[in-house]
């Protein structure tokens, strides 16, 4: 059980966060790296937490506080100890007063949630602006003499919360004032360049408690709460990670921001077929996705002479295509004005991404390593919008999921190449080497044939939609609910369905959408 508390906080603003709350205590949709435990109320460690979260050495978009669960080797012992519902509004107090003891002065997103029966307090707190910052060593008590305190900057490493000393400390120095790309303000936007309606579509995807209260907020309020604009009211500016997200067309800030797949014919590189995918990037990603699964990912079947059994394979494992291409959108610069490539040969997939890996990854352990470890980020913020939409898994887990991918299909091992200078990152996705050997007992399955297959599992009010559509050309979740008498997400959740098992292909966004026959 799982519900937003109803207190609220005297002192501070506190409204829903947008995240899924059980994905984020069950360790889905953040790394445990990020989210750190505390049994009780803990000021002082609370304070240094914070501190290091502000300070995000690895670029990794901050991280979560959750007080009132104990921690145990980094992991939640549940159910929780929770707290007592009388010292909420205290807590969140102190670490009000704890922010301005924190130089330069920092505060959570404070959450009082109610998780399984019990009270507990959530804070976000995100990567800080003014790096580096700094937190007294220890808090001093009222009755006890002031005198001039020892400050530390802290920060994490892996899931401890560290003073920062010698190399870390030098290179929290180089931090200072540099702010990566998806997270900076953007001052060529308005806040009405941001669609409320997208913001919205995300927010009840991915199960936020602060969807409901999003119906009744401006989309200034809701860019705050989403820390997707900063600035002062009189000059609220989006930063560049909500207008990829939430602009209907991020190409209009950042030239060229979308992906590009070329299907070739034939070896000879004059016969080809283009296509361009444009949008929020989440949504051009899907769609560039679900494009390339309809027309070129196909299995094979082989009939064995010598078993019942056949062999049964792919030409490119979709698993390891959509994790190329989501590693490719997520890594993007984008302030380079060069899309993300798709390349479609007959024999592989290319996927070109500019500029290259960050350090310290170069060529020579993109050759030797199967899992290839990166402490920094490009983009912070980004990664975790994919992460809660499922589009990614975590940090450091593609190369191993592509890899695992490939040898499972049977198929050779994927290429992963960079320059000297790191411009540029190409991943490459051999065919497999059975799947284009003639064989007379082999049978080529393509999305036609998996179609047919999957008519047969339509449900009743499932196959109403495939013929409506047929008879009118599109249908709305809208119009699918009057049709069948379905509530809302149960028409979402069955046209999301004829989508996935590629019966229909979504046409437009938010209120807009409509679906129609592949």
């Amino acid at each position: 059980m799982l519900k937003i508390c109803k207190i609220r906080c005297k002192f501070a603003e506190v409204m829903a966060l947008p995240i899924n709350i059980e994905g984020l205590i069950k360790g889905t949709t953040v790394e445990w790296e990020r989210i750190e435990f505390k049994k009780g109320w803990n000021p002082e460690a609370v304070m240094h937490t914070m501190c290091a979260f502000a300070n995000d050495l690895h670029n990794w978009g901050g991280g979560y506080i959750i007080i009132g669960i104990e921690e145990k080797d980094g992991r939640p012992v549940l159910p929780p100890a929770g707290l007592d519902e009388n010292v909420l509004d205290k807590i969140q107090k102190e670490i009000i007063e704890l922010g301005h003891k924190i130089q330069n002065n920092y505060f959570p997103i404070i959450q009082p949630y109610i998780f399984q029966n019990k009270h507990v307090l959530i804070l976000w707190c995100p990567a800080g602006d003014h790096r580096y910052y700094t937190a007294p060593a220890k808090l001093i008590k009222k009755n006890e003499e002031k005198q001039s305190q020892q400050r530390n900057a802290y920060v994490r490493i892996g899931s401890e919360t560290l003073i920062a000393k010698g190399e870390i400390l030098e290179q929290l120095h180089e931090l200072a004032a540099r702010i990566p790309f998806d997270d900076r303000i953007n001052n060529r936007a308005t806040i009405n360049d941001l669609d409320l309606g997208l913001v919205q579509a995300y927010l009840q995807e991915i199960k936020s408690g602060l969807y409901a209260e999003s119906t009744k907020m401006t989309i200034t309020d809701l860019a705050r709460a989403m820390y997707i604009a900063k600035g002062p009211d009189e000059f609220l500016r989006p930063i560049n990670v909500g207008l990829l997200f939430f602009s209907k067309h991020p190409e209009d800030f950042f030239p060229r921001s979308w992906i590009e797949v070329v299907i070739h014919k034939d070896d000879t590189g004059t016969q080809f077929e283009e296509s361009y995918f444009k949008g929020p990037i989440h949504l051009q990603l899907r769609e560039a996705l679900r494009f390339i699964k309809t027309t070129t990912i196909k299995e094979k079947v082989v009939k064995m002479d010598d078993r019942a059994e056949a062999d049964r394979f792919y030409n490119f494992p979709y698993v390891a295509l959509e994790e190329a291409l989501a590693n490719a959108v997520y890594h993007k610069g984008y302030d380079i004005g060069i899309p993300v490539e798709v390349q479609i040969f007959p024999d592989k997939i290319s996927i070109l991404n500019f500029p290259g890996p960050m350090p310290p990854i170069d060529k020579n352990a993109l050759k030797n390593k199967r899992q290839v470890l990166s402490r920094n980020s490009r983009n912070r913020r980004i990664g975790d919008f994919f992460k809660e939409l499922d589009l990614t898994e975590g940090r450091n887990t593609g190369f191993p999921k592509i890899y695992n991918a490939m040898e499972k299909n049977g198929s050779p091992k994927p290429i992963f190449e960079t320059d000297t200078n790191r411009t540029n990152f190409l991943t490459i996705l051999p065919i497999h080497e059975r799947y284009n050997e003639p064989d007379k007992q082999s049978i080529h399955h393509d999305n036609q044939t998996s179609i047919k297959r999957n008519m047969k599992e339509l449900l009743p009010r499932q196959q109403k939609a495939i013929d409506y559509v047929r008879e009118n050309g599109s249908i709305s979740s809208k119009i699918f609910q009057e049709l069948t008498g379905v509530s809302k997400r149960t028409a979402i959740n069955d046209l999301q369905r004829l989508v996935d098992n590629q019966m229909l292909r979504q046409v437009g966004s938010s209120s807009n959408t409509t679906y129609q026959l592949m």
